[in-house]
C-alpha cells in the first residue's frame, strides 16, 4: 500500500472498487484485523483498534467462498458464532430465526449447504455474519462466484438488507456496475492508492483521473492534437460515449456544443444499444453508444463506413489528471 486516508460514515454502504492487486482487499483485511498496517491507525467508531485481534473488533466478514460448514445444517451454521460465545439456547434460536427471516430463508433451517443454490448459500453466509449484530459488516467480493442474473438479483437484496439492518457495509469489488448500483459512496483503488472517493454519480460523471475515467464505465479520452482541435486547449479530457450523438456530416453544432467529423470504423450491436467506433478526421477515435429505441440490428450494422459528425454538450467534456 502506498498510504491511504479513508473515512466511512456510520450506516453507509461504502464500496472499495479497483482491479486485482490494487489494495482494496488488503485494506479490508486490515479493518478486519487479519493484517496489521505498517503505519497509521484504524479507528472504529472512534476507538483505536489497530492492534486489536479480529475477535475484539465489532466487525464481521463475508467471503466469496461462503466458508460454510458442510456437516452442519443452515441453523447451526448461522448460530455457530453465538454458540462459541455461549449465548443461551433460546436466545440463540430466536436470533437465528430473525437472521434467516432477514435474508428470506425461513424454513431452510434443517437443510445442508449442499442442498442450497449458490445464492442461498450466500444468504446463509450473510445471515451468519448479521446474527452477531456487528456495527460494521465487511464483504470481500461476496457475489463473485454467482452467475450474472443471480448476481444482479443479490445486489438488490444486499442493498435492501443493508437499509433494513442500518449497519455499515464495507464492500470490496472489481465490478464497476456492482459498485455503482449499491454504494452510497465508493473509493477507486489503483496500485495501492485511492484515486477518487465520491458518490457513484460523482465518480462516473466527474472522474478525477484518467484511470478512474477508464476503469469506471467506458470513457473517451481526448489529448494532444485532437484535444486542441476539438476542445480548443491542450490537456487531457474525457467524454462518455452515451453523451455523444451521431449527426449528419453537414450539421452545424449549437453554441454550447462541441463537434468533430469522422467515419464509422466499426459497429457492435449489443441488443439494447449499439456501440460505434468512429475514426476522427483530426486523428484518434471516439466511441459512441446509442440506445436502439427504433433501430434494428441490420440498420445499425449498415452504418459501418459512413461519414458522420459527432456532437455533444461542452459541459460533458471534463479535464482529467494523468
Amino acid at each position: 500500500m502506498a498510504g491511504i486516508n479513508l473515512e466511512v460514515g456510520d450506516g453507509e454502504f461504502f464500496s472499495m472498487l479497483g482491479p486485482s492487486g490494487s489494495g482494496k482487499t488488503t485494506t479490508l483485511r486490515m479493518i478486519a484485523g487479519f493484517e496489521l498496517p505498517s503505519a497509521g491507525r484504524i479507528l472504529l467508531h472512534g476507538e483505536d483498534v489497530t492492534r486489536h485481534p479480529p475477535f475484539e473488533r465489532d466487525v464481521n466478514t463475508v467471503f466469496q467462498d461462503y466458508a460454510l460448514f458442510p456437516h452442519m445444517n443452515v441453523a447451526d451454521n448461522v448460530g455457530y458464532g453465538l454458540m462459541v460465545r455461549k449465548v443461551p439456547r433460546d436466545e440463540r434460536r430466536r436470533r437465528v430465526a430473525d437472521a434467516l427471516r432477514m435474508v428470506r430463508l425461513e424454513g431452510y433451517d434443517e437443510r445442508r449447504p449442499s442442498q442450497l443454490s449458490g445464492g442461498q448459500r450466500q444468504r446463509v453466509a450473510l445471515a451468519r455474519a448479521l446474527v452477531n449484530r456487528p456495527r460494521v459488516l465487511l464483504l470481500d467480493e461476496p457475489l463473485g462466484a454467482l452467475d450474472l442474473k443471480l448476481r444482479e438479483e443479490m445486489q438488490i437484496e444486499l442493498k435492501a438488507i443493508q437499509h433494513q439492518v442500518g449497519i455499515t457495509f464495507i464492500y470490496v469489488t472489481h465490478d464497476q456496475v456492482e459498485a455503482l448500483t449499491m454504494s452510497d459512496r465508493l473509493a477507486v483503488f489503483n496500485r495501492g492508492r485511492i484515486e477518487q472517493v465520491g458518490t457513484p454519480a460523482e465518480v462516473y460523471e466527474r472522474p478525477a483521473t484518467v484511470f478512474v475515467a477508464g476503469f469506471v464505465g467506458t470513457s473517451n479520452l481526448l489529448a494532444g492534437e485532437a484535444a486542441r482541435a476539438i476542445v480548443g486547449s491542450a490537456g487531457t479530457f474525457t467524454v462518455r460515449p452515451e453523451k455523444i450523438r451521431l449527426a449528419d456530416p453537414g450539421e452545424t453544432p449549437g453554441p454550447d456544443e462541441l463537434s468533430v467529423s469522422g467515419r464509422i470504423r466499426e459497429v457492435a450491436y449489443l441488443g439494447s444499444d449499439t456501440r460505434y467506433h468512429v475514426a476522427l478526421d483530426v486523428g484518434g477515435e471516439l466511441v459512441v453508444t446509442q440506445q436502439n429505441l427504433a433501430t434494428s440490428s441490420m440498420e445499425a450494422l449498415a452504418a459501418q463506413g459512413r461519414a458522420v459528425r459527432l456532437v455533444w454538450k461542452r459541459q460533458h467534456t471534463l479535464p482529467v489528471a494523468q
